[in-house]
């Protein structure tokens, strides 16, 4: 008979329903939110301690959490319960928590609301003000994850588009083993690399990163892409497809932003690279006697200035040789100190793998650089090893 009474007295809340977790140590509460929200739709489970409501969220079961602030040990300061509040947030940040207490204040609600809860009730409470704002909260939170789901879907198309962009597999190189890989640091990067051969005996090198991270520095990786693949098929000198590339890049590059590039032509007849850095890291040359190199044209980065004019260098490798080529974010890789991995320790590594693959060094190094990190890279990281076998 009181149910039927309350779902007449309440019937806008029964157009957004769910299951709703309440955790309170008092029975007789437990008892009347449980008949409240049960007569107007809602499916309930109810606990009496923060663990156990805890426990229970992990299990990601719920459409809203309606607590109590207030348990056993900690009687009046909600310590208990604003303690609930965060270790929540920090599991499900969408997931509506509306906070309860006999002892209200306004300091205590601006706390729980600074912690994450989504709506503060005082008891005793009204029953219709209960049920609009955990209506209110769930409508919300319904669509929050609705846009949420949208963005994923959204991301996981630029994901797919990009890594249509790289290449998903290298040629062969008569008398060299080349590997590559890229490693973004949020679902999608700025970096870009590419091996593609041009003719029996050439084979174009390059690697690039664009100032900033995830999207908009996607976006602008993918409006390189598409300057710079028609230019390589043209196989003009490095030089002057930086040049070409650099007065392409200006007119489409956002203020403030530019990209650095390093793009090399190999002839495996001679064994001869000519190269062209526009401002990139400079890769490094470890000769099979142990020496190094740094490749370095001292050319600007591409989009800042529209007639630079970039310089082109050539060299020899040998068999043994091992060139690495790579972006900021590999290098610039902290540990917990801020200290960097460096390009000493990408020396050392090739140093001390004399014999390795190509595939297998530049699997070797991107492992060091995650150990040396804790796998938490700062910057999107990339790495091209080419190997003359």
């Amino acid at each position: 008979m009181e149910a039927a009474l309350l779902q007449r007295e309440y019937p806008e809340a029964q157009s957004t329903t769910g299951h709703v977790l309440i955790a309170d140590d008092q029975k007789h509460i437990l008892d009347a939110l449980q008949l409240l929200l049960k007569s107007c739709g809602f499916s309930t489970e109810a606990v009496t301690h923060p663990a156990q409501a805890l426990n229970l969220v992990k299990g990601g079961q719920f459409d809203a959490v309606l607590m109590d602030l207030n348990y056993a040990r900690d009687t009046t300061g909600g310590k208990e319960g604003l303690e609930l509040v965060s270790e929540i947030r920090s599991m499900d940040q969408l997931l509506p928590v509306v906070v309860m207490t006999a002892w209200g204040s306004v300091d205590l609600a601006v706390e729980a609301m600074q912690r994450g809860a989504s709506d503060f009730v005082e008891k005793p409470w009204d029953n219709e003000q209960l049920l609009q704002k955990l209506h209110s909260q769930l409508s919300r939170a319904e669509a929050q994850r609705l846009q949420q789901r949208q963005r994923d879907y959204e991301l996981q198309e630029a994901r797919d588009i990009q890594e249509n962009l790289l290449p998903k597999e290298l040629p062969e190189v008569a008398g060299f083993e080349v590997a590559g890989m890229t490693k973004p640091l949020r679902f999608v990067g700025g970096d870009y690399y590419s091996v593609m051969r041009l003719s029996q005996r050439h084979t174009a090198l390059c690697i690039g990163d664009v100032a900033g991270k995830g999207l908009p520095a996607a976006l602008l990786m993918s409006s390189l892409q598409a300057a710079l693949k028609p230019l390589i098929g043209q196989r003009l000198a490095p030089h002057e497809l930086c040049r070409r590339l650099n007065r392409i890049m200006c007119d489409l590059m956002p203020l403030g932003k530019f990209i650095s590039l390093f793009y090399a032509v190999l002839d495996s007849s001679d064994n001869r690279l000519t190269y062209c850095n526009a401002g990139h890291n400079p890769p490094l040359l470890m000769r099979a006697d142990g020496s190094f190199a740094e490749l370095n044209s001292e050319g600007a980065v591409l989009g800042q200035f529209p007639d630079w004019p970039y310089q082109q260098r050539d060299l020899r490798m040998s068999r043994g040789d091992k060139l690495l080529l790579f972006t900021d974010g590999l290098v610039e890789a902290s540990d917990a100190n801020d200290e960097p991995f460096g390009e000493q320790n990408l020396l050392r590594i090739a140093r001390e793998n004399p014999s390795s693959r190509a595939r297998d060094l530049m699997g070797s190094l991107i492992q060091a650089a995650s150990q040396h990190c804790g796998g938490h890279f700062q910057d999107d990281a990339s790495l091209i090893v080419l190997k003359a076998i």
